[in-house]
């Protein structure tokens, strides 16, 4: 069943009515995204936030009143409160009061199925908790239920700080073990050019990742469907074998112990040749989606000249988005528009790194036949009376091992 839910938000100096209206909308969809039905939205004005409540205790007492009306189960502000504010204003209502934080963890929670996904998410709820337990949650012999306290926030009441740290602690070890088999993963994929889709959440990554790779990563119209990377090898004929990798996905004021756990997942897109940022031009705020997006990356340390900006979602404008951003892309990873001059793009990017040769090697020279199978993409192999022809792509800095044997240069010669 789902709950009636009040969702609250504040306008303090620095921020816009319509910036918080934005944010207020996002927030209704997270909501959906947990199961919930938005009832009403409240909205207040202060130069700060109030110690006490966050939002005042004139519109406390306004949330009690509608919550009455509506006969309303949850409460959700979408900024960060102090566990003081949750227990004020949740006397002042008589209901359940979560912020953005802990909604967006138990959207992780309900989303998360691998091995690693459950323990980045339950450390990330646990980080969480930790301050916000007292003495009295762990005496109480009833277990809380319903939006925001789904994964380990079933059993938190019955937990103590000393319990958490040790279990956080358990989490860390297990997080660690699991980024080592990540790394070796990565260096198993080392000799293919690797392309990291990343991006704010529900842009169309999943869907370009299918379109890429012939995958089925789920592809669905909500917030949060992919928290796995996955990886698989595009279909399209490239210069080099090249794997795409699906990444989970970004959000405005994402939880910082998220981030924090995650960040084994978000590294994907470091080590990733390529980052494909997507975005989706058929958002109205699709401009500031790109920036939280720029801003992850730029945090992750990710260079910017790895970076192609994918303008997704063109099927939904009868004007596709023309970006002033020199390299960028538009797509209707949906339908299949533009696809080409994204996979030439990324065509081009394996290029660059290397050149395409025509090598004749004698067969006496079987080791440097070998490194040739080590270093290089081979295309096409045929013998050819004393030598083999290989058409391959060989990485720029391994040019010099193969250049006397070069078709080109015997060309050039004669």
């Amino acid at each position: 069943m789902p709950e009636n839910t009040i969702t609250v938000g504040l306008i303090l100096p620095e921020v816009t009515r319509t910036a918080v209206d934005e944010h207020l909308e996002e927030l209704g969809k997270l909501v959906e995204s947990a199961g919930g039905i938005v009832v009403a939205t409240i909205v207040g004005k202060r130069p700060s936030p109030d110690p006490a409540t966050y939002i005042g205790s004139g519109k406390a007492e306004e949330i009690r009143r509608v919550a009455g009306r509506h006969e309303v189960a949850l409460i959700v502000f979408d900024d960060d409160l102090s566990p003081a504010q949750v227990r004020n204003v949740e006397k002042i209502t008589g209901v359940k009061v979560i912020d953005r934080s802990a909604l967006i963890l138990d959207i992780f929670a309900g989303r998360a199925r691998s091995r690693e996904a459950r323990t980045q998410v339950e450390l990330a709820q646990l980080e969480y908790m930790l301050p916000r337990l007292t003495r009295q949650w762990s005496h109480l012999e009833r277990q809380a239920g319903g939006i925001g306290t789904r994964g380990v926030g079933e059993t938190q009441l019955e937990l103590d700080r000393r319990i958490v740290r040790t279990r956080i602690s358990r989490l860390k070890e297990e997080l660690s073990k699991i980024e080592k088999h990540r790394r070796t993963q990565r260096k198993a994929r080392k000799s293919a050019f690797t392309v990291a889709l990343v991006g704010y959440t529900n842009a169309g990554k999943s869907t370009l990742f299918n379109r890429l790779t012939s995958g089925n990563a789920a592809a669905v119209d909500k917030l949060f469907a992919t928290l796995d990377a996955k990886s698989s090898r595009t279909v399209f004929e490239m210069p080099r074998e090249t794997v795409a990798i699906d990444t989970v996905g970004f959000i405005r004021k994402l939880p910082h112990h998220l981030v924090a756990s995650f960040r084994s997942t978000m590294e994907e897109a470091v080590a990733a040749d390529l980052v494909l940022h997507v975005i989706d031009q058929s958002h109205p705020q699709f401009e500031e989606q790109r920036t939280v997006g720029d801003h992850v990356l730029a945090d992750l340390g990710v260079d910017a000249s790895q970076v192609i900006e994918v303008y997704n979602k063109s099927d939904r404008l009868e004007e596709p988005f023309e970006s002033r951003r020199r390299g960028t892309v538009s797509v209707s990873a949906l339908t299949g528009r533009g696809i080409e001059n994204l996979i030439d793009a990324i065509r081009e990017r394996e290029l660059a790194e290397g050149e395409m040769m025509q090598i004749d090697l004698p067969h006496a020279e079987s080791r440097l036949a070998a490194r040739l199978h080590e270093l290089a993409e081979i295309v096409e192999q045929k013998p050819n009376g004393e030598a083999t022809r290989y058409s391959a792509w060989v990485p720029r800095e391994h040019l010099y091992l193969f250049e006397p044997y070069a078709v080109r240069l015997k060309a050039k010669a004669g």
